[in-house]
């Protein structure tokens, strides 16, 4: 057989036994021209990425939550997962969700644990789990967490918002398939107030620093890495229909926040840095990939977290 033949040969068979496979199909063509794999962020383990307060997985089936970060994951080497959880709901509900999520992801992958990254209410959720089965966390990354509590949601605890709110999180439970997971946005208030989320650190105190706002938290507990990054500003572009909602709530802070949540809130295990220039939605790469003119590109701070947890190992 002819050297030209017998690559056409070889070609031929690589459609035939990888074109279901989009990563197999992937290789054959990067041997075929020669270019080499991106595995920058092809960690050890797989990686899911969990939603905070009013989130989902896909709205609608295009809208995400974390608007481009899986796909910038999976081409350059991850397993992701995007689970999803109640939109509102007690940290302890959603964790115990979350949960039984991660308990299939491992056993139809045969991953021993995983990596969690948790923006917003996702990022105590994500603690939650790491608590109670530390045996299938590898890290935890909390992105613009609310740790510390929010003043946002100590305005808002008083029930008012209840029967509105549960309507509300209900249709985004509906338009984004989450299959009537229970809403409960009293309980969600509760979790996020600063009473509410002293009261869970007392129970879970992994990875937190020794006083609001230090920087002494522990990067490893229990054989967990814990870390955490945020922003600081509120107003970042001019064209981004969020900034206005969340200067309106500025005033309730006294210190840098990213409009909804105390940057100092944030700070859990190694720290990464909660003064990117980014604000709440920003950290998502919501609205529509809006950010300021010389912010940190939010999608490349995920794929940079996940370049160091590749780099150890994970």
């Amino acid at each position: 057989m002819k050297r030209s033949n017998r690559k056409l040969a070889v070609v031929a068979g690589a459609f035939a036994i990888g074109l279901s496979s989009q990563s197999a199909s992937a290789g054959w063509f990067d041997w075929l021209f020669g270019k080499t794999a991106d595995t920058y962020t092809q960690t050890e383990h797989p990686i899911v990425l969990v939603h905070g307060l009013s989130g989902f997985n896909k709205l609608l089936g295009f809208v995400e939550y974390f608007n481009g970060i899986p796909e910038a994951l999976t081409e350059s080497g991850a397993e992701v997962f995007v689970p999803q959880v109640s939109a509102a709901n007690s940290t302890e509900v959603r964790g115990e969700q979350l949960l039984a999520q991660i308990e299939e992801y491992v056993a139809v992958t045969g991953a021993e644990k995983v990596h969690l990254i948790g923006h917003s209410h996702g990022g105590p959720t994500v603690r939650y789990v790491a608590g109670v089965r530390p045996d299938l966390v590898a890290s935890v990354s909390s992105v613009g967490g609310v740790n510390w509590g929010t003043p946002v949601a100590d305005a808002a605890n008083n029930g008012a918002l209840d029967g509105l709110g549960n309507f509300f999180f209900g249709l985004i439970d509906t338009f984004s398939g989450g299959g009537g997971l229970p809403q409960d946005t009293g309980a969600a208030i509760e979790s996020l107030s600063t009473d509410g989320s002293l009261a869970f650190n007392a129970q879970f105190p992994a990875g937190l620093p020794s006083t609001y706002c230090g920087n002494d938290g522990e990067e490893v507990v229990d054989g967990v890495r814990y870390y955490s990054w945020g922003g600081n500003k509120v107003w970042t572009n001019v064209l981004d229909a969020s900034d206005a909602l969340l200067l309106a709530l500025k005033p309730m802070f006294d210190e840098p926040t990213d409009g909804l949540v105390p940057a100092c809130s944030m700070k859990v295990g190694k720290v990464l840095g909660v003064d990117y220039a980014h604000n709440h939605l920003d950290q998502v790469n919501l609205l529509f990939g809006l950010v300021g003119r010389n912010a940190a590109d939010p999608v490349q701070l995920y794929r940079q977290q996940a370049n160091r947890l590749k780099n150890l190992g994970l």
